[in-house]
């Protein structure tokens, strides 16, 4: 079991500044065109796939780096370069966990590979969630999958939404129903393999921030996919379902689906990226401060101005412990007991809001415009207290953590 370090080896301070450079040099100069063009950055995909970034084997690398901190390390490196770019390189994650999580040996051996492509046809992959209906109640999800016995098929009818690389995925990774009565103890995760008839991109969504990540609607109509789709396999599927009717039955112990388990996963990592953005944006004001002159003095020198800047610092470095810590916990087995991975992605999301909003009111005028970062940093950090789980899902968790209430 890995010690909990603060100190990064020297293998993940090479890769932590390899990862940074490809951030200032590849990342930075692209960002405003794509958050204007808001459309999926192809270009910059295609060289992160060059150098090795966007890849199966680095994304496994750092997923299996024994102590925690490969892929918050990664994550908060990447998002300090541009939140909307970032994601489009690290959104085929979320589908590549879902199936980590969920899936059999062969169906990940099958089915990552396919989600990323190569250097020369990069792919992206989506994870299909949330629905119009059901965000954060994901009890009240609609889409269903019915087994078709004659044919060993699941048949998906429904409508997802907020799905990055929804509809442009090769891959797409869909929760789905499969026992009504059971509320989200009776969902499953299902891969709908690239070309499946039935499914098609519904609206795409026009974003207040993280432009360049392409998010929209995913329709499913008759879609039908091979028993073998069902990740996990139907056996297991149907070891669990019987178990929550037997505790639903006696009013037992409640049991995770398969949505709330890959969420559970990537919290901490969404937290990394959150202080990525907080950082960069608290390094543009600081700059600033240091630079701008009013009064016959740099701004930095006035106690207003430097102790916003020692709050934010603070704030940062206080959510990169808490994102390390569940990291930590998580490569190393060790129970949520406290909700740590959410209180993670709380702290480090609120953070970010804060922190933006900081670094534009230091900029004043100039933090306004689009000449100067900040203003984007401050758009693009809206949507960590948001996707993933909000806020409020977040204090609901850990509030029936400490409490011992079920977590629905």
């Amino acid at each position: 079991m890995a010690e909990f370090t603060l100190e990064l080896n020297d293998d993940q301070k090479q890769v932590r500044d390899w990862l940074h450079g490809f951030a200032a040099d590849v990342i930075r100069p692209a960002a405003s065109e794509w958050d204007e063009r808001e459309e999926t950055p192809w270009p910059v995909i295609q060289e992160a796939a060059k150098v090795g970034i966007y890849s199966l084997d680095f994304y496994a690398q750092q997923f299996f780096d024994p102590t925690g901190l490969g892929i918050p390390m990664a994550m908060e490196e990447l998002f300090w370069g541009d939140a909307g770019i970032a994601l489009s390189i690290v959104g085929t994650g979320l589908a590549a966990v879902g199936v980590l999580a969920n899936g059999t040996e062969e169906q990940i051996g099958t089915w990552i590979p396919q989600m990323y492509g190569d250097a020369d046809d990069v792919k992206v992959a989506a994870f299909c969630s949330s629905e119009p209906d059901a965000g954060s109640d994901v009890a009240a999800m609609r889409t269903r999958a019915v087994h078709d016995g004659a044919t060993d098929e699941w048949v998906l009818n429904g409508t997802k939404t907020w799905a990055t690389n929804g509809g442009i995925a090769g891959v797409h990774v869909v929760v789905a129903v499969v026992d009504p009565e059971l509320g989200s103890k009776g969902h499953a995760s299902f891969i709908v393999p690239p070309g499946t008839p039935g499914l098609s991109q519904g609206q795409k969504f026009k974003k207040h921030g993280i432009r360049a990540s392409h998010t929209a609607e995913v329709v499913l109509e008759d879609v039908r996919v091979p028993g073998h789709c069902l990740l996990g396999g139907k056996e297991k599927l149907d070891e669990r379902l019987a178990r929550a009717r037997e505790r639903a039955r006696s009013g037992g112990e409640r049991v995770k689906n398969a949505a709330m388990a890959t969420f559970e996963a990537s919290r901490p990592a969404v937290g990394a990226m959150a202080v990525g953005t907080a950082r960069a944006a608290y390094e543009v004001a600081l700059d600033y401060a240091r630079t701008r002159t009013q009064f016959g003095r740099p701004i930095i020198d006035n106690q207003g101005i430097a102790f916003q800047l020692a709050d934010m610092r603070t704030r940062i470095d206080a959510a990169r412990l808490l994102v390390w810590r569940a990291s930590w916990m998580a490569a190393t087995g060790k129970p949520f007991l406290s909700a740590e991975g959410s209180m993670s992605k709380l702290y480090a999301s609120e953070t970010a809001k804060e922190v933006t909003a900081q670094a534009v009111q230091i900029l004043g005028g100039n933090g306004f415009t689009r000449e100067y970062p900040v203003e984007r940093m401050h758009r693009d950090a809206a949507i960590y207290t948001i996707f993933e789980g909000t806020s409020e899902i977040q204090r609901l968790v850990i509030a029936r953590t400490l409490s011992g209430m079920p977590i629905r």
